[in-house]
Formats: structure tokens, sequence, C-alpha cells
């Protein structure tokens, strides 16, 4: 405990006040996983960072089958690669048959309450470019969450002309060919929603891009897992979305609410996709 004495004034007081404010801050960032550095500190009425993780599931009956987009060897573009070697699958809706899990799912905080300037730092040192692909006739990855601060790189390693379109709320849009074996560099702004990626050579082609101005965002794995690191502590707002439903936890864009817990992984279990009713 500090010991005071009469000769402190009210500066000092309010120095070495500020001082221990900026230590706890810094050792719960620290103990939250978050680097040390000058911008560690956590801002004045932020509690720490924590995790989120939980599961998209399928929750419609039995697992349909992925619908063939085009066939092996029948092609109508390009048949000497696209699909020469195998039939090209819909990504729209791929479920795990041993867990129930969805990939390509979308998990992020909507409007975080509270900031994490080393997770943006950290994201940026790891990751300064995001590439997206076209293999095979396929974009890959096939859904793919960038920061705004992120380089995207749209490439083609096929040898054959591609093009890639898209377009959002806030990014006017793209439409650009890609020539064998090239790329193309640009930068985005955040977004409402995902944008749709698009390919006029080759109609079959589609994927998802989604941009955000904060960190906390994941991308559902295989098995439909997900985490995010280094979240503000308190109360936030949970979205998972899947193209074929839209927002699949409840709240619409708004989200479903949690609480998250400095230093603690907050599981919110799982998130069911339910199908919608035609």
């Amino acid at each position: 405990m500090m010991r005071l004495n009469s000769r402190w004034t009210p500066g000092v007081l309010a120095a070495a006040w500020l001082l221990a404010t900026i230590e706890a801050g810094a050792g719960r960032a620290h103990a939250a996983g978050v680097p040390a550095g000058p911008l560690a500190v956590v801002a004045v009425g932020q509690q720490g960072f924590g995790t989120v993780k939980g599961k998209l599931v399928w929750g419609g009956g039995d697992i349909p089958p992925v619908a063939t987009l085009v066939d092996k060897g029948k092609s109508d573009k390009d048949p000497d690669i696209c699909a020469r070697d195998a039939a090209i699958k819909s990504r729209a809706l791929v479920i795990d048959e041993k867990t129930g899990g969805v990939s390509y799912g979308l998990a992020f905080i909507q409007r975080p309450k509270g900031k994490n300037p080393e997770a943006v730092k950290a994201l940026l040192d790891r990751s300064p470019k995001v590439e997206i692909d076209q293999v095979n006739c396929e974009f890959k990855p096939y859904l793919t969450a960038i920061h705004a601060d992120q380089k995207l790189v749209l490439k083609s390693s096929d040898p054959k002309s591609h093009n890639v379109r898209f377009a959002g709320f806030n990014n006017t849009g793209l439409n650009t060919t890609i020539a064998p074996g090239g790329s193309f560099e640009t930068k985005l702004v955040s977004e409402r929603l995902p944008m749709k990626l698009s390919c006029d050579i080759h109609p079959w082609m589609s994927g998802w891009i989604m941009v955000f101005d904060h960190p906390f965002f994941a991308v559902t794995r295989s098995d439909g897992t997900f985490e995010i690191k280094g979240i503000p502590a308190g109360k936030q707002n949970l979205v998972v979305w899947q193209e074929t439903v839209g927002y699949a936890t409840p709240g619409a864009g708004r989200g479903m609410a949690i609480t998250v817990t400095a230093d603690e992984t907050t599981d919110v279990g799982e998130v069911k996709l339910i199908p919608k009713k035609k």
C-alpha cells in the first residue's frame, strides 16, 4: 500500500494515481495475452480483455448433400483447368458429418464497446496483406475476413485469366481481370455486410469477403468452432453470419448480448444454423 506524507501535493498525488492506473492496465493487458508496450495501456474505464468462443452447428435435421457445380471433365469453359481432375463442389453450405459443424461462417463483435490497439498492431504485423487466390477455377479461401488496414491481394495461380467482381455499401465496387499468374493489390474500407465475389469468365465461381474496422472477428473452422481474442471486457454483442441464412444468432444485425470477462474465456456454446423455410 502506498504511504502518504504531508509533502505530497495534490499534483503529485494525481500523478501517482495516474501511474498506478497505467501499471494496472498494462498488467491486465499482459495477462490477457496483449503484447507489452505503450499501446498496451488499458483506456480509463476499460477493464481488460477477454476471449469469446463458440461453435456454429447444423440445426436442420438430416445433413443435405453438397451440390455439384461442375462435373469432372464437363466444364464448358477452360476444361483443361476447370474441373479437369475433380468435380467443383458448392461451398455455400459445408457441414462436417461427424460434428455437425458448419464451415465458412463469420463470427464478430458488432459495434464493439472499447478498443484494443495492440490487437490491431499484432494483426497487421502478422498479416499486413491478405490474399485471395484463384486455383482450379475456385476462389480460395472461400470466405475471407480482413481488417481495413490490411491490404487485399487478388491473384490467380491458374494459367488462365480470371475476373474478380464485388461491391458493397461502402466500397464502390471492383471489377478487374487477373492475368494468368498475375495479381492485383487494393485497400478497402469497412463494410456492414459481407460482399460476394464473382468471376464473369467462370460463372460458377463465387466467394465472400468482409471488411472490419476492428480486430474482433473470426471465420468458423471445419468443425464449426470459432474463437475471438482480445475483446474489451464488458457487455458486447456477438453476430454469427452464414450465407444460407444470413444471421444465425438472435437479434438479427444487432447480434446476441454477451458479457466478456477480463482474462477469461466466455463460451457461448452452440449457435444453431436453422434453414429458412421456402
